[in-house]
């Protein structure tokens, strides 16, 4: 059981936990918009290229 959860925190979460909970945050804003009859369909990819942006910016800077 163990090593199926840890397989999953590996795959969704990966190296950095920070874009997984930037697209988590994007979903459940895309809910709640969606559920105030708005059409947020546009949401979703700005954000993902940002948080991908940010990522890479911040691996660049780590020391190697």
């Amino acid at each position: 059981m163990r090593r199926f959860a840890t397989f999953w925190w590996d795959f969704l979460v990966g190296d950095d936990w920070r874009l997984a909970v930037g697209v988590l945050l994007g979903i459940a804003a895309t809910v709640l918009l969606h559920l105030a009859g708005l059409d947020p369909w546009w949401l979703l990819p700005p954000l993902v290229a940002l948080l991908l942006a940010r990522s890479l910016q911040r691996a660049s800077r780590r020391p190697s």
